[in-house]
C-alpha cells in the first residue's frame, strides 16, 4: 500500500467481517464526526452491519496484513451508501483505492450523502470528480443533521 506499509487486499465482505466492518465504521464516524449525534447504538451499529449490510449489500472490506479490516465500502446500486476508513489509516490512500473501486463497479455512475460539517469529505470527493447537486436541513436523515448530497458521472 504505502512504501514499507502492510500489504492490503480489497475484497468482498464476508459474514465473519461484520463485525470488525462495523467496528471501523464506529471509530472512524466517532473521530471524523466527534459532534453529529447517532441515533443507533453500538450494538445496533453492529446488528445492521451483520443482518443488513454484509449479507444484503454489495460490502467490500479492505484488510490490511497483520491488522485485519482497516477499511468498508458498502454499494446500493449507483449508491456510494458508507465508505469509512480506520482512523490511522486517512491520507494514505486507501480511501481513494476505495473510491476507484466504487467507480468500477458502478461505471455509469455513483451518489452518496455526507454530512455538511464533513469538510474533509467534501474535499475528497471532490477531488475525486464527485459534485454537490443538493444540500438539506437533515430532516430526512436519522441524526437530523444537514447533509449533502454528490454525485460523479463519468
Amino acid at each position: 500500500m504505502t512504501a514499507g506499509g502492510p500489504a492490503v487486499v480489497l475484497r468482498r465482505a464476508h459474514a465473519a467481517d461484520a463485525g470488525a466492518a462495523a467496528g471501523v465504521w464506529l471509530r472512524s464516524f466517532t473521530a471524523a464526526l466527534p459532534d453529529v449525534v447517532r441515533p443507533r447504538s453500538d450494538d445496533e451499529v453492529r446488528d445492521y452491519f451483520r443482518h443488513v449490510l454484509v449479507p444484503l449489500r454489495e460490502t467490500w472490506v479492505a484488510e490490511a496484513a497483520g491488522e485485519g479490516v482497516v477499511g468498508v465500502l458498502v454499494l446500493e446500486g449507483e449508491e456510494l451508501d458508507q465508505l469509512y476508513l480506520e482512523p490511522g489509516w486517512r491520507g494514505r490512500g486507501l480511501g481513494d483505492r476505495l473510491v476507484t473501486l466504487a467507480k468500477e463497479r458502478s461505471p455509469t455512475g455513483l451518489s452518496l450523502w455526507t454530512f455538511q460539517v464533513n469538510t474533509p469529505a467534501h474535499r475528497f470527493y471532490e477531488r475525486h470528480g464527485f459534485t454537490a447537486v443538493e444540500r438539506t436541513d437533515g430532516s430526512g436523515n436519522e441524526e437530523r443533521e444537514p447533509d449533502v448530497r454528490y454525485r460523479w458521472r463519468p
